[in-house]
């Protein structure tokens, strides 16, 4: 009975953070006219806020300062910054920048992004699953690109500086919220002093945003600190394969947002093109649920 609790809570809280992360290009476009760099500086000192004071009070003072005694942390957790930060940054301008479809592209190739670097740069096992997954993602590719002559470079980027985040996370292992504080704390006083010289020279958000906007875009810390720490909660009590395949769900509801609710151009050609790239999923996923089986039977 408490299994089946806990797996239940688990579930819940996974698709609460899907739907949050599925969701939230409703809210980055909420925030125009405010220009998405300012967003993106607000983002980074108000995550790092959000995440120190969750990580002061959950785990305490002394649990920070012994990660910071561990000399190879002072550059490893700001170069996690600098990615995720990277990532975010592209992603949130995309989304203002109409390209919804195109983020959603980057977040149903990032996990076959990170197979490949894990086998490339940890020598992961690759079984004939994951290379038909990875050649079906580069079909998928090569459609967009002989279509319109152009490399999907918004969708590359974001689940390149994604793969290589989740790469270099594989150095240390926390909490997600203590994590993701260690991560940006570096960065807090740069956006900082970004955001305060932005809105001293009339260039900020308080120059275009209503109060009630300003007040949305304050919230930006939040938005981004529930989903980890639903995401956190899941991973503790229901399988990481269960926690994969329910991940392709935030892409699928930003993709219906994309098509329907923002009316961003969606040809036939780039639905064969998504097409192509789920049935590699669809490979990728039995691969990895067949893997799974066999582990627990081992």
């Amino acid at each position: 009975m408490a299994h089946d609790k806990s797996y239940k809570i688990g579930i819940l809280s996974m698709l609460s953070c899907d739907v949050l992360w599925g969701v939230l290009p409703i809210y980055w476009q909420a925030l125009r006219p405010i220009d998405s760099w300012v967003i993106i500086f607000y983002r980074v000192f108000l995550v790092g806020l959000v995440s120190g004071i969750a990580t002061v009070a959950i785990y305490g003072v002394p649990a920070i300062k012994e990660q910071l005694s561990v000399r190879s942390n002072l550059w490893k957790f700001p170069l996690a910054g600098l990615l995720i930060t990277c990532n975010w940054s592209i992603y949130i301008w995309a989304v203002n920048a109409d390209h919804v479809i195109q983020t959603c592209v980057g977040y149903y190739i990032e996990p076959l992004m990170v197979c490949l670097i894990g086998i490339i740069v940890f020598k992961d096992k690759l079984t004939k699953y994951k290379l038909i997954a990875l050649l079906f993602a580069l079909a998928g590719m090569l459609v967009i690109l002989f279509h319109f002559i152009e490399v999907p470079l918004i969708a590359l980027t974001i689940a390149a500086s994604f793969a290589i985040y989740a790469a270099v996370k594989k150095w240390f292992n926390l909490p997600p919220i203590m994590s993701v504080f260690m991560e940006t704390m570096f960065l807090m006083v740069p956006a900082l002093v970004v955001v305060i010289f932005l809105e001293c020279n009339g260039i900020g958000a308080l120059a275009v945003a209503t109060p009630g906007k300003y007040a949305l875009l304050l919230c930006c810390g939040i938005l981004t600190a529930a989903p980890l720490s639903f995401f956190a909660a899941a991973a503790t009590k229901v399988p990481l394969v269960t926690v994969g395949l329910l991940e392709y769900l935030s892409p699928s509801i930003s993709l219906v947002i994309g098509i329907f609710f923002m009316r961003e151009p969606f040809d036939f050609v780039q639905f064969i093109s998504f097409v192509i790239v789920w049935i590699g999923l669809v490979f990728f996923t039995y691969g990895e649920i067949k893997d799974s089986r066999k582990q627990r039977l081992e």
